[in-house]
């Protein structure tokens, strides 16, 4: 595992304490560990809380490392998603190449619980983050780090802020190709051709593969939307071939790419790659970098994922919840809850009430529908002769992962989120 074991394990002796949503003062001043050990109850926390799935988290991590092993390609999972070590240690261990990061001070935490392979999908500018990288890479030769250039100022702002690094070893760069209207990344595979030549002329970067991010040019699955895709990955594969045909690697090459809305359009045209070794016998690695689906959830990803499809063996599946309590019901057909914008995502939905939790609880009203939140309220609109009694606590699904984990600092996992009365197992740190 290129992961430091101990310093994830230490997390569990970091103190509860009034920084922590949902925690019980009766918890502060006491270790993960104890907590851990004593396994409360849910319901001894306070609302609003987000809890993670023990069982869903487990499956998920292993449903994507069996898919990408049948695949013949590696897995680096954005760990932006979670930015929850504990999270990377079981995805290392399940066999993933590396760790994904958008900002280098996310590969900073990373690299400060050792992870061995840090992938920055990003360009590289920062003066402090490219002197950091040089003498990470020096104090620990083991250190993997690849990044992104878009242009050949990008490569010599990168170039010349590495002038003054003595003896600075080489940063590897992925040449990132875009596409209109997207996102970052070269607009053209001529352009990324351009920077693949800036990058092989300069003196303190080599180059290491090619990369994008095709989520950035779609947003559904209609027609448009994944020809749109497909043509992107066609390109992206275009690029590596053209560069390997040109001679241009000067060691194996990287070619990466793969969210969790598209992946297994990522596999139909990047897979062969990893077979294809060019004419100067450049071995290539194929990375994925999907993160959403270790949590996946009930909104985004369960409609987009094909790994949630009814057809699959072995669905993913939400590991994560929000638990919010009714606190007015100032009106008939509404109930405020104590939840908002500072508690869950709705970036990409709404939350989705499912059931009333405990073990009188049961399925709500299948017109029960969240239709906005404030800061901390949630607005539950029921059917005007809907019961929910005041107090009563409301499961919600929830969309978009990125956007519920860098809320909580620390969260729950429960063994069974299905149980009348779920327990807490464990607490995840999360660094945001």
């Amino acid at each position: 595992m290129s992961i430091d074991e101990a310093a994830v394990a230490a997390l569990a002796d970091r103190r509860i304490g009034p920084e922590h949503k949902g925690m019980s003062p009766a918890f502060w001043g006491r270790s993960v560990r104890e907590l851990r050990g004593a396994a409360p109850a849910l319901d001894e926390l306070e609302t609003p809380v987000l809890t993670v799935d023990r069982a869903a988290l487990t499956a998920n991590i292993a449903v994507m490392a069996d898919w990408v092993r049948a695949a013949g390609v590696r897995l680096a999972p954005h760990g932006k998603t979670t930015m929850a070590p504990q999270v990377w240690a079981e995805q290392l261990a399940a066999g993933s190449w590396g760790i994904t990061l958008a900002t280098i001070w996310q590969a900073q935490v990373a690299r400060s619980f050792g992870v061995a392979r840090v992938l920055l999908a990003n360009a590289l500018v920062d003066p402090v983050g490219l002197r950091w990288v040089a003498g990470e890479s020096a104090r620990d030769p083991s250190f993997e780090f690849f990044c992104w250039a878009d242009s050949v100022e990008t490569v010599a702002l990168m170039d010349a802020h590495l002038r003054g690094v003595p003896d600075a070893t080489p940063i590897r760069v992925l040449v990132e190709l875009g596409g209109p209207h997207g996102r970052t990344g070269a607009r053209t595979v001529e352009q990324a051709h351009a920077v693949a030549a800036a990058v092989d002329a300069a003196a303190r970067l080599t180059l290491a593969g090619v990369g994008g991010y095709e989520g950035a040019l779609a947003h559904d699955r209609t027609a448009t939307g994944v020809r749109a895709v497909r043509d992107y990955l066609g390109e992206l594969a275009r690029l590596h071939r053209e560069l390997l045909a040109a001679g241009r690697y000067r060691g194996a090459a990287v070619v990466t790419a793969g969210g969790s809305a598209y992946p297994e359009l990522a596999l139909e045209y990047l897979a062969p790659l990893s077979d294809e070794q060019g004419r100067r016998g450049v071995a290539t690695t194929v990375v994925l970098r999907s993160g959403a689906y270790v949590i996946h959830d009930d909104g985004f990803y369960a409609s987009m994922s094909p790994l949630s499809a009814p057809e699959c063996a072995r669905p993913l599946r939400s590991a994560m919840h929000g638990w919010a309590r009714a606190l007015s019901r100032p009106e008939p057909g509404l109930a405020l809850l104590d939840a908002g914008r500072r508690d869950l995502p709705f970036d990409e939905g709404l939350p989705i009430p499912q059931r009333v939790a405990g073990p009188h609880g049961g399925a709500l009203d299948s017109d029960a529908t969240v239709t906005a939140l404030n800061d901390q309220h949630a607005f539950l609109r029921l059917p005007d002769d809907a019961e929910l009694p005041l107090g009563s606590v409301v499961r919600l699904g929830l969309s978009h992962p990125c956007t519920a984990f860098d809320k909580w600092r620390l969260i729950p996992v429960i063994d069974d989120a299905d149980a009348p009365t779920p327990r807490v197992v464990d607490l995840l740190h999360t660094f945001f």
